[in-house]
């Protein structure tokens, strides 16, 4: 698989290190699983300010979020995912599993974002939340896998 990810931290914690390879098995497990053969994805990892300001925005929320998806619509190039670390470590203590579960969990479900899928419905959402766990048990990262 071609896959590129260009990772960037925003937050200074050296965070390129510790969980790149997180982001590159799940992403690269959606894209298996989906049939497709690569492609490149700009991954930033942020704190909760500066994603609320994207939030803000973008979306016209006020308010930190997880996860942003920027789907480019390009050939080749998937777009952008911004995870904000600090709302991923709370939720990974609020569903009782090891960050590094949850950091896979918000790349699969953007990656699918970037290729167009949705949850508007709750059909969609069934949809995508099975293809989520899917390639999280294909990468490694299934619900029993990790509780650090």
């Amino acid at each position: 698989m071609n896959l590129t990810i260009d990772i960037t931290d925003t937050t200074g914690r050296g965070l390129n290190e510790s969980l790149g390879g997180i982001v590159r098995a799940a992403a690269a497990a959606v894209l298996e699983i989906e049939g497709r053969g690569g492609g490149e994805i700009g991954l930033a990892f942020v704190d909760d300010g500066d994603i609320r300001e994207m939030n803000r925005r973008f979306r016209r929320i006020d308010a930190p979020t997880d996860v942003l998806s920027f789907p480019s619509g390009e050939d080749g190039y998937l777009g952008d995912i911004v995870i904000s670390v600090e709302r991923a470590a709370e939720q990974a203590h609020e569903f009782g599993h090891g960050i590094r579960r949850e950091i896979a969990f918000l790349t699969a479900h953007s990656v699918l974002h970037l290729l167009g899928y949705d949850h508007e419905t709750a059909e969609d959402a069934r949809g995508m939340l099975a293809r989520q766990e899917s390639a999280l048990q294909k990468a490694g990262f299934g619900r029993q896998e990790d509780r650090r």
